[in-house]
């Protein structure tokens, strides 16, 4: 990468994020020495620490070694999520540093490769995860930054090669414009990130604006009904790639693949729900574009294990089921009903719900509530504010009242262990994009001491 030629040192404020870590690792593999800040120590960049990534965890300039590092030696890299007040990024800013975007950064890397873009509203971390480890399994030349832990790798980082690169695009103030795609999807463009973009209709313009960056619209492929121009993608529906002929054997998905060149019969997918095969549809579909050898696919494809609180089973017994889900939108929500009441149509199911952000959870209290009402039973947390301050009257007592349910109530995380233990459901699912998915090995050992 031209940019990093006289680079020594890069810096990552926010080193511990999901899509900065993944970056952080790639850098290091590239012969820089990587160095970062994180509010807390997590799992995470244990695992950087691990790799030789030196961390701090203290907001001070004490802890940057200021004769090593120097504007001229040195590149800065943070994200929107770091806040404008933090000490480390107020000095580098002062003295002259050269500071980054992650995405501006992501930008620059993608553009010496094949790269292909996973965008949409929901199902971008899943979406590619499948795609980088079909083109991995299929022995092509790819590195892949992942939003989330492939189990089959147990990273967010997958590094065969470097002449391809998968990236989630992310619409988050606009980020992913900053890319420049070879091959791209949009899986969906529901409102959200209404803080952001301040109405639907300007969100949609800007997934119309990021499929404008491919110069050949055969590249793009999307859900179909979305007012794109491309391939359209479908599950039993009409499209240029389709999952037609689908069955659930063993608990497991088998389906056709229909696309433009035929037919690639007896596909198996082990992950449930049908978002989750238009994600591996459209994951095909992109490798296939790629230049994927199509035999390789079939087994490729079978053996993708999912990705980290993605439908993630903690506890699979005969008398208890816990599910761990990252869903934090209504769509999320319908979805993630669908697949458990596919595989599970018999059982009452129990949702401990922590809405994320003030802003989303007042943006779609209804469609929360609606959704949230087709469990049996709903416990609700309260709301992860992340970068947020309150909103007044925004809570989830305020959420709690909307649900039309009877058997609904809202419990602090302290005691939510006890209220799942508590529950007659035999399906029981830890569902949110907050700090829920830090309490969730709490409750397995609590679940299992109890029983």
């Amino acid at each position: 990468m031209k940019g990093l030629t006289n680079i020594e040192y890069v810096y990552f404020v926010g080193v511990g994020g999901i899509g900065m870590s993944a970056l952080a690792r790639y850098i290091r593999l590239m012969g820089k020495t990587v160095l970062g800040y994180d509010k807390t120590p997590t799992h995470l960049t244990n695992e950087l620490i691990g790799e030789g990534i030196e961390i701090t965890f203290t907001d001070d300039i004490s802890e940057l070694n200021s004769e090593i590092l120097t504007p001229e030696n040195t590149l800065v890299v943070y994200t929107p999520a770091i806040p404008s007040t933090n000490a480390i990024l107020t000095y580098f800013s002062n003295h002259q540093f050269k500071l980054i975007k992650r995405a501006k950064l992501l930008g620059e890397v993608t553009k010496e490769s094949l790269c292909l873009a996973v965008a949409g509203t929901h199902g971008k971390t899943t979406t590619s995860a499948i795609l980088g480890h079909l083109l991995a399994e299929c022995n092509m030349p790819v590195t892949a930054f992942l939003g989330g832990i492939a189990e089959n790798y147990n990273s967010n980082f997958i590094s065969k090669g470097t002449e391809i690169t998968v990236v989630e695009a992310d619409e988050f103030d606009r980020s992913f414009l900053h890319l420049s795609p070879d091959i791209a999807c949009v899986t969906t463009m529901d409102a959200d990130h209404l803080d952001i973009y301040g109405h639907e209709d300007e969100l949609k313009a800007s997934f119309i604006e990021f499929s404008d960056l491919l110069t050949d619209s055969n590249k793009l492929f999307f859900k179909k009904g979305l007012p794109l121009i491309g391939n359209s993608v479908a599950v039993n529906e009409s499209a240029d790639y389709e999952a037609c002929n689908i069955k659930i054997r063993d608990g497991i998905y088998v389906f056709d693949l229909k696309t433009p060149e035929g037919i690639i019969e007896e596909l198996k997918f082990t992950l449930p729900g049908h978002h989750n095969l238009l994600n591996a549809v459209t994951a095909l579909g992109m490798a296939i574009s790629a230049g994927t050898p199509t035999p390789c696919l079939s087994k490729a494809l079978q053996s993708f294990k999912g990705v980290e609180r993605r439908f993630s089973y903690k506890i699979k017994e005969e008398d208890l089921v816990l599910i761990d889900d990252y869903a934090h939108h209504p769509t999320e929500l319908n979805a993630l009903f669908q697949a458990v009441q596919e595989m599970y149509p018999e059982d009452q199911k129990l949702i401990v719900f922590q809405p994320h952000l003030f802003s989303r959870t007042q943006d779609f209290i209804e469609g929360f509530a609606e959704s949230l009402a087709k469990f049996d039973e709903v416990i609700l947390l309260d709301i992860y504010p992340a970068r947020e301050l309150p909103i007044d009257g925004v809570n989830s007592q305020w959420l709690l009242n909307k649900i039309d349910h009877k058997i609904k109530s809202l419990v602090t995380k302290e005691s939510m262990a006890v209220a799942v233990e508590a529950s007659n459901c035999r399906i029981k699912l830890l569902v949110g994009a907050g700090d829920i998915g830090a309490e969730v090995d709490k409750v397995v050992k609590y679940l299992k001491d109890a029983s």
